[in-house]
């Protein structure tokens, strides 16, 4: 494949067309009575019609038909994407899943998303849900959309090849990508895949606030990186999948739905080199809250309470004086899900593992293991680099998040001695007895 090209910026004004078709964006309106070409102007709002500007999020597409032209919705019968929180007895113990499997059969992209944990509710548009997929083959002829909410992609092995209605997107490891709520797309791939998916329903991911850090740091918008236009034509039967209230249906169509020849919007999709995060830290002492690490945002109505946070913890110098520098332990009134993209973390050396994760669920204490504390509470504070060569990453949630049978039982990855690497802490008290 040839090098794909993009438009930079995050929640910019964007538009594209294919070089193939110049002229085929409309010029001063979005619907005119003939479109160049003889393409059909659809619209896509990814928010109400009304909602405030800085808010309102929509593209327009031209493209060869309408993505209305297609038979009934049925119900698609592969898939293991469950949104019934109540599988499974809520469990408030620290979880551990060993590395999930990559599959031994053929198996795409959908039909490899497994749920592992999630709460709320796609019809109330307020919620959230954690998968992984697994996969080893493209998604041939067939597509995917979510009506519920947004995908955060988070590859951990192989590079996926994202085919949108915006144009293509190549995410490998330490990348990772955002489809947004109804946008149609594809993955290809060319060896086993395996990765993370943060689903969020009915609100968008933002850049957080950076208040007193100033204009620039953390994640930059002119990182952000969408797709411009490519079409396609091919006349063939044509899968739809959606997923919608939580569970997937299918319909069909004689031809390709990524046939835009053009599009104008900002409400697009987008994909992020994790390695472009401006890391901010402590150079004094003490260890900063993970707040610092987060790389985007979906808030929920109470004022800065996330209903998720990503976060990354990349590599970067440790610096700080007189303190345990390693991550605090900790109770929190958030739910905490770790994934392990590549390395080692910091503070779970050699049993947290890449393609793997962590739930320490809300009010759970969680926090470095027996090893990491004696070499940390001992070592010589000089400035030293931490996390080269490793990428971990955590999706917090101000949501009590509910296991799946499937997380729980039928991946049969969930680490029951877990909680044994907090065995040797003990006492060093020095008071009086």
């Amino acid at each position: 494949m040839s090098e794909l090209k993009y438009l930079s910026g995050f929640g910019s004004e964007f538009s594209s067309e294919d070089p193939r078709c110049p002229n085929s964006l409309p010029v001063g309106q979005n619907s005119p009575q003939k479109c160049p070409y003889g393409l059909y102007a659809e619209q896509l709002s990814g928010s109400a019609f009304t909602a405030p500007r800085n808010d309102n999020k929509r593209t327009w597409f031209y493209r060869i038909r309408p993505s209305v032209g297609h038979e009934p919705f049925c119900k698609f019968p592969a898939g293991n994407i469950t949104h019934d929180w109540s599988e499974e007895e809520p469990d408030p113990n620290q979880m551990r899943w060993n590395p999930f499997d990559l599959p031994d059969r053929s198996i795409d992209f959908v039909e490899g998303l497994n749920t592992i944990c999630g709460a709320g509710d796609p019809k109330t548009k307020l919620g959230l849900a954690v998968h992984v997929y697994a996969c080893n083959v493209p998604m041939k002829n067939r597509a995917f959309y979510n009506a519920d909410g947004d995908f955060l992609i988070v590859p951990q092995a192989g590079i996926l090849v994202v085919t949108t209605e915006f144009g293509k997107i190549k995410v490998a490891p330490n990348e990772i990508c955002v489809v947004q709520q109804g946008m149609r797309f594809s993955v290809d791939v060319e060896r086993p895949s395996r990765g993370y998916v943060l689903e969020v329903f009915g609100r968008h991911f933002t850049l957080p606030d950076l208040g007193p850090i100033g204009a620039n740091g953390l994640a930059n918008p002119r990182d952000f990186l969408t797709p411009v236009a490519c079409y396609e034509v091919k006349n063939v039967r044509y899968e739809i999948i959606g997923k919608y209230h939580g569970k997937l249906f299918s319909c069909v169509q004689d031809h390709s739905p990524f046939d835009v020849v053009a599009w104008h919007g900002n409400y697009v999709p987008f994909k992020y080199d994790l390695s472009k995060f401006m890391v901010i830290n402590s150079v004094s002492f003490d260890h900063c809250d993970p707040s610092i690490f987060t790389v985007l945002t979906c808030q929920s109505e109470k004022i800065g309470t996330a209903v998720a946070d990503f976060v990354i913890f990349p590599p970067r110098w440790s610096v700080q004086e007189h303190t345990f520098r390693p991550p605090y332990y900790h109770r929190n009134c958030m739910s905490e899900f770790m994934g392990l993209i590549c390395g080692e973390y910091e503070a779970k050396k050699g049993a947290f593992l890449p393609g793997g994760a962590t739930l320490h669920s809300i009010m759970t204490p969680h926090g470095p293991d027996f090893n990491c504390f004696e070499s940390a509470a001992t070592e010589a504070l000089k400035p030293c680099r931490v996390a080269d060569g490793t990428q971990a990453f955590m999706f917090e949630s101000c949501l009590g998040l509910a296991v799946t049978k499937w997380g729980a039982k039928t991946c049969e990855k969930l680490d029951p001695d877990y909680y044994k690497c907090w065995r040797g802490l003990k006492s060093n008290f020095t008071g009086p007895h």
